[in-house]
């Protein structure tokens, strides 16, 4: 046996780890924009639809936040699940657009 036989195996790939400090800053970014939704609603003399503008696009910066920081959408490898994500979103918009046009008209 040559004392080379170790030699032959490929280099093992180290896994990056994310550090938790990630987490913590996307948990406190999230309360803040809750805590900022409910400021917005508890102040009240704020036109009606400000106020529904405001909270929904608070709302969808929250869920960008936690679909990249706690579900891990920015790693590699990633494409399938958020393809598949876009088109429930898709599906999800066209129902409530249509819901909202059949009520209205």
């Amino acid at each position: 046996m040559s004392s080379n036989s170790h030699d032959t195996h490929a280099p093992s790939k180290r896994v990056k780890h994310e550090s938790p400090l990630n987490h913590y800053l996307s948990y406190i970014i999230s309360i803040l924009l809750t805590m900022l939704a409910f400021a917005v609603v508890l102040y009240g003399d704020l036109d009606r639809s400000f106020i529904l503008i405001f909270i929904v696009t608070l709302a969808l910066v929250q869920a960008v936040i936690q679909l990249f920081f706690w579900m891990h959408a920015k790693e590699r490898g990633h494409l399938f699940p958020l393809i598949f994500l876009a088109g429930g979103a898709f599906v999800a918009l066209t129902g409530v657009i249509t819901a909202v046009y059949w009520m209205w008209w």
